[in-house]
């Protein structure tokens, strides 16, 4: 199926429908394209971008090959205009209401209908619903939309802003005009991705028709909610075009749970009506429970006849961000359904720069992939979108809570009249659409901007030795000026007004009260590790000693893999410092941190392929660092999101996914440290500890097992102790000094291995080494593979005569999952491991690589 219509697709079969004798047809065909001081049209696709349309009819490059973005940065200063015509026969034009709908366009478009100018858009993230009765006629009719540069169109507000916005280097651009329009903010580039800054049709234009009325929206509160009862209140919008008296019917899960008459009135009314579910099935978090969604239809009648019908689904549950003052400072912490949830997620960020490019199969993959890897919340940072309506129902589905940023991001913005206009009516389009589903746990006003403020102004010229501000007194009391007003008024106001209960907070991170970040209340962004304190980067081991209330940003780097890798390169490009390796790798410090902090734990790989390897594993063992120490410190600390899940491009960067949706090592570490019952080690110079956290909501009765095994599997050392973990706790579970431990043995000749069997399942695995990988003395493993089908399921066994480190299974030329993948295998003892894939073993089984750490040097 044609990438254009995957788009349509995804907005019929995910949103919320609304339908019966209004008319829509979708004008996603017969589209050209012309730069706007040119006289040749070409042909586009729609939804798409200006970058895809030229790349679809050969105009330009792949942007994301070897350096061929710096070559078309051109784009972005040119206009572009867009047109077609679509037939409108009786059926439409003798309807009482005729509206175009344009649910994207990115971003100062002037649309024309029949030479008759009908809107002037400026804002991304806002749709735009015209009356077109008295320009539409019968026949044919020519839609033109006119793109202006937004370089251009940004420009003059930069130029004639009397003080300077402070805006990050993410905006790769010696102007910094990004905060000017609302446009997504990583398409000026960020520190993970190219900069290519789009216009376009981005999402469907609909033409919609209907006679007498239609349900234009409807809010769904709830109210109360208790085990024996829901309470539900319908607060729908109806368009009316011909007064009548009409019958409302709600029904839930296909069973009448309300009727109603309205009496109708000419124009725009609202009416409201209440319903009450007994017995109500709650929506859980994934691992938490189920995610009963309930189906609801609402029907507008006229004499038993269908006039309008309105559908969408429905998750009851509650929801609460509980600040409470303890002797630390104060907590950070969701309760759902009156239960503290232990958050475990990422940052999620547009899975391309071109976004009429993501398929419903990249949603699927991609959410189903962080739900696999047991995590409850995704964050959607606030420099890309708010995201597709199947986003959001696909989170509904999986049980994964929204942690939603508006789309400002390590900028201050500009404060006049219209450009916070502008935003008030984005947000309340947005807070509207995607308050009343369960996924949502959070509003937050921005990403970074309190805490760059603070930089920004500490790092500026003083003035006569007072508190340090930014240029000036007079420009710092202006940009404070327009920060208040957007987050401390205009966002939080449209949550209250329109967001049934969500709580906001107000920049990412801060503290109690909207107070600078620190470690005592709030949310947390911690970046000693990579970027460090002017870039003097710290060790792993320093996220032991830098946990948060709540971390909702650390992370580390590493290449894709060199399937992904061949994507951009040529064979002549692989080399960490090539020029093209470079070019895909925006962090300013990038490369060459992961080479020093590789050197600190590998041994130097032995060829380009090996260094892309061990990067992703240095990344999954530090920030697996990371992630059992905030575990351990529950209830302290109540939730991590590792930044970041996903890329926009195939690139260095953080993601534990990349851009062609394969699982790097990163992914499959955080499967493990995000399972429910871990067992976790600390260390110092003479003891090491085990600690076992649970997330279960009954109590955990296990056999903990530790041993001392050499490479060649001999056990030295066992130790077997019943365990009982209280519900949702966690604690030191064993201690031992590491001379008793190690006795006559080699740190470097062993490994430390901890297992909790609940009866003879195992619960939990864990690895604990005496000294970093490079000094590990490693022979050969010799790894067998034996392939075998069983219960459906097709597996393939591993064997090893010595024990293997970081061992990855792939198979060349195929993009296949493992039910697990970089783990340490132990000299003779098989693991049996699960191919996620539809083809068949034998079609594959020759194809399959195995390496490991002595393979990499």
């Amino acid at each position: 199926m044609p990438m254009k219509y995957l788009q349509v697709l995804s907005i019929l079969l995910f949103s919320n429908i609304i339908h019966a004798a209004e008319i829509r047809i979708f004008l996603h065909s017969g589209w050209q394209f012309q730069q706007s001081n040119q006289t040749s049209w070409l042909p586009a696709q729609v939804p798409g971008t200006v970058h895809t349309d030229l790349l679809e009819n050969g105009e330009i490059e792949d942007p994301f090959y070897r350096m061929n973005e710096q070559n078309q940065q051109w784009i972005e200063g040119e206009d572009w205009e867009y047109k077609t015509v679509f037939s409108v026969g009786s059926e439409i034009i003798t309807k009482d209401k005729i509206i175009l709908d344009f649910q994207g366009l990115d971003t100062y478009a002037d649309v024309y209908l029949n030479d008759s100018l009908i809107l002037k858009a400026d804002n991304m993230f806002r749709s735009w619903q015209i009356d077109v009765n008295h320009i539409v006629k019968r026949g044919e009719n020519e839609l033109r939309i006119f793109f202006h540069s937004p370089i251009k169109k940004t420009e003059p507000l930069h130029d004639d802003l009397r003080y300077t916005l402070p805006v990050s280097s993410n905006d790769q651009s010696e102007k910094k005009l990004s905060v000017f329009s609302r446009k997504a903010p990583y398409h000026f580039g960020w520190d993970w991705g190219p900069r290519l800054v789009t216009s376009g049709i981005w999402r469907p234009i609909v033409l919609r028709a209907w006679d007498q009325a239609i349900i234009e929206e409807v809010i769904i509160e709830q109210k109360e909610l208790s085990e024996k009862n829901a309470t539900i209140v319908f607060d729908i919008k109806f368009n009316v075009t011909r007064p009548f008296f009409g019958e409302i019917e709600i029904k839930v899960d296909g069973k009448p749970a309300k009727t109603g008459l309205v009496d109708l009135k000419y124009g725009r009314q609202n009416s409201n009506f209440t319903i009450f579910i007994a017995n109500p099935e709650l929506w859980w978090p994934n691992g938490l429970g189920a995610q009963k969604l309930y189906n609801i239809e609402v029907s507008l009648k006229k004499e038993n006849e269908l006039v309008h019908y309105f559908s969408t689904r429905l998750g009851l549950r509650t929801i609460e961000l509980v600040e409470e003052d303890d002797r630390h400072g104060a907590s950070f912490y969701f309760k759902v359904n009156g239960q503290k949830v232990f958050m475990k997620g990422a940052n999620y960020i547009p899975q391309d720069n071109f976004l009429p490019r993501v398929t419903i199969g990249k949603y699927e993959h991609l959410l189903q992939s962080a739900a696999d890897a047991n995590m409850n919340m995704i964050r959607v940072w606030g420099g890309g979108i708010y995201e597709n309506d199947i986003f959001y129902d696909l989170c509904d589905e999986k049980g994964l809570l929204v942690w939603q940023d508006f789309m400002f991001s390590c900028a201050m913005y500009p404060g006049d009249s219209a450009f916070l206009e502008n935003v008030r009516l984005e947000a309340k389009e947005q807070v509207k659409r995607l308050s009343s589903h369960p996924r949502l746990a959070l509003w937050c006003g921005n990403n970074e901007i309190l805490m760059k403020w603070q930089n920004w102004r500490n790092n500026a010229n003083e003035e006569g030795g007072q508190i340090p501000l930014w240029k000036n007194k007079a420009d710092s009391m202006k940009i404070e000026q327009s920060y208040h007003n957007i987050f401390r008024s205009i966002l939080p106001d449209a949550v209250k007004t329109y967001g049934l209960g969500v709580p906001y907070w107000e920049s990412s991170p801060s503290a109690k009260n909207g107070q600078f970040a620190d470690s005592k209340s709030g949310d947390t962004h911690y970046w000693g590790v990579w970027w460090g304190v002017w870039w003097g980067q710290e060790p792993f081991e320093a996220y032991r000693s830098n946990i948060g209330r709540f971390m909702s940003e650390f992370g580390f780097q590493s290449f894709p893999e060199l399937s992904t890798v061949k994507t951009f390169t040529t064979e002549n490009d692989w080399d960490i410092y090539s020029e093209v390796m470079q070019a895909h790798q925006r962090s300013s410090i990038g490369n060459g941190t992961i080479a020093r902090y590789m050197e600190q734990h590998f041994l130097q790989p032995k060829d380009f392929e090996n260094h892309l390897y061990l990067s992703q594993l240095l990344q999954a063992e530090g920030v697996k660092i990371a992630m059992e120490a905030h575990r351990i410190k529950k209830p302290f600390n109540m939730g991590i999101l590792v930044w970041q899940l996903n890329d926009c491009w195939p690139a260095a960067s953080w993601s534990g996914i990349d851009y062609f949706g394969k699982w790097k090592a990163l992914h499959y570490y955080i499967r493990r440290a995000f399972c429910e019952v871990i067992v976790a080690f600390e260390d110092d110079d003479t003891e090491v500890r085990a600690i076992m956290i649970s997330d279960r909501n009954d109590e955990v009765k296990t056999s903990l097992i530790l041993e001392v095994l050499d490479f060649n599997g001999k056990r030295n050392y066992k130790e077997e102790k019943k365990v009982k973990l209280k519900a949702n706790a966690g604690g030191m579970v064993w201690k031992a000094s590491k001379e008793d431990l190690l006795k006559r043995e080699k740190k470097q000749d062993v490994l430390l291995r901890a297992r909790l069997m609940e009866e003879d399942h195992l619960l939990a695995e864990n690895i604990f080494l005496f000294t970093p990988h490079k000094e590990l003395k490693l022979s050969d493993p010799d790894i067998k593979i034996t392939f075998s089908e069983k219960g459906g399921k097709q597996l393939l066994e591993l064997k090893s005569n010595k024990t293997a480190f970081g061992v990855s299974i792939s198979a060349d030329g195929m993009d296949l999952r493992f039910s697990d993948n970089f783990f340490t295998l132990i000299a003779k003892e098989p693991k049996i491991i699960e191919i996620i894939s539809n083809v068949p073993i034998a079609q594959i089984e020759n194809k399959f690589r195995v390496k490991s750490l002595y393979d990499s040097f």
